[in-house]
């Protein structure tokens, strides 16, 4: 077998994280992989996951089950790694051969309490997937869910299947919302140690809350929109 052949199939296999056959995931599947083609089906578990697993980077704990696609899933919500790793698993158990990627960003959506907590506007290992169709990887970001980007006044993004998903420049009003800094490339699984040295070195007050921050991140957004009108 051909190593690009082997490699696919290996984007198609269980991971520890992206645990794809997981009961959990393949009854996600079942009810929302709708569509006759891989890719008819990769855009309909992107909306899924988009938007019925909703983004809360308080969600964030430095335990490894607390990451495993399985347990986002049942949860219902994640930062954007965590959903990355949502996407990546439902698109294998759908028979997509699938995987992650990693960036740093500047300007991802955030609150002031948020900064004040990572002391940065830099999200360093920022989660996107990349989905194999129609002979190519491409990237899709399903982090924000359509309720949180009405809040924050921010373009929702869609994704056909055919062009990547990723993060818009600027949002509704012309503001910049986001700049890509550095690509770290694809991953066939999360890697965990990677991942936790890095919240550990730039993020140390998340890293070292075992049960997370806690909060409602949605609610800080409504505020914060409410405040500037």
């Amino acid at each position: 077998m051909k190593a690009a052949e082997t490699y696919l199939q290996q984007a198609l296999q269980p991971g520890d994280y992206i645990d794809s056959d997981h009961a959990e995931i393949r009854g996600f599947v079942a009810s929302q992989a709708v569509g006759a083609t891989h890719q008819e089906r990769a855009v309909a578990l992107y909306y899924a996951v988009r938007d019925q697993v909703y983004y809360d980077p308080y969600s964030i704990r430095m335990e490894p089950e607390t990451m495993r696609a399985s347990n986002i899933l049942a949860q219902g919500r994640g930062h954007c790694v965590a959903k990355a790793v949502t996407y990546a698993a439902v698109c294998r158990a759908a028979g997509i051969p699938a995987r992650l990627g990693f960036a740093d960003v500047k300007n991802h959506l955030t609150t002031p309490r948020l900064r004040e907590l990572m002391q940065t506007d830099i999200f360093h290992y920022h989660g996107y997937s990349e989905v194999w169709l129609n002979g190519r990887w491409v990237k899709a970001t399903p982090a924000f869910n359509l309720s949180l980007c009405e809040r924050f006044g921010v373009l929702p993004l869609d994704f056909e299947g055919v062009n990547d998903g990723i993060f818009h420049a600027c949002d509704r009003e012309g503001r910049q919302h986001m700049e890509y800094l550095m690509d770290h490339g694809p991953r066939l699984d999360l890697p965990w140690d990677e991942l936790v040295e890095t919240y550990r070195e730039y993020y140390p007050v998340i890293a070292l809350t075992e049960q997370g921050i806690g909060g409602d991140f949605a609610a800080e957004a409504a505020s914060e929109i409410n405040k500037a009108h």
